[in-house]
């Protein structure tokens, strides 16, 4: 059965998890790469260091954004966010952006935590902070979303 998920289904999927995919275009050209991110109830918050994907989404900050929970092939889960990319530039608001991301990348088993935590913060010769790399905070403040699902035999 594939059916439409309901407005609070798609709340929970994108609380429940910290990876999605990110799609964006410019010049004719379009980009879709996993990142890591966090939900507040109203936009999903992530950060990156500087790149093509960074650059694309400066150059045309309409993104659309997508999580997945797949079971099987009739098993899955997915919601699809249209939105603007927008960075946080304000020093207070990206200092709290910050704790709120880690503070739910931290929320997932020791083997997550150490992989994310080295992936986002760690400079892997050393394993400390590289101050040298500032990454961009960004948001993508919802405009408009959808959910889609398909259970087999099961009802959700």
């Amino acid at each position: 059965m594939i059916g439409k998920l309901s407005d609070q289904q798609m709340q929970t999927i994108l609380q429940q998890n910290m990876m999605g995919r990110i799609g964006c275009s410019s010049h004719s050209k379009i980009f879709v790469v996993p990142v890591c991110y966090a939900y507040n109830g109203k936009a999903i918050i992530a950060h990156s260091a500087e790149g093509m994907k960074i650059n694309m989404m400066r150059n045309n900050p309409q993104v659309c954004f997508e999580v997945d929970e797949v079971t099987s092939l009739t098993n899955w889960r997915s919601v699809i966010i249209w939105g603007q990319y927008q960075e946080i530039l304000d020093e207070r608001e990206r200092f709290y952006s910050v704790k709120f991301l880690m503070s739910r990348l931290l929320q997932y088993t020791e083997a997550e935590k150490v992989h994310h935590a080295q992936a986002i913060v760690a400079d892997e010769d050393t394993g400390h902070f590289n101050s040298n790399i500032r990454p961009v905070v960004y948001r993508i403040t919802i405009e408009e979303m959808t959910g889609r699902f398909e259970h087999g035999d099961l009802l959700i």
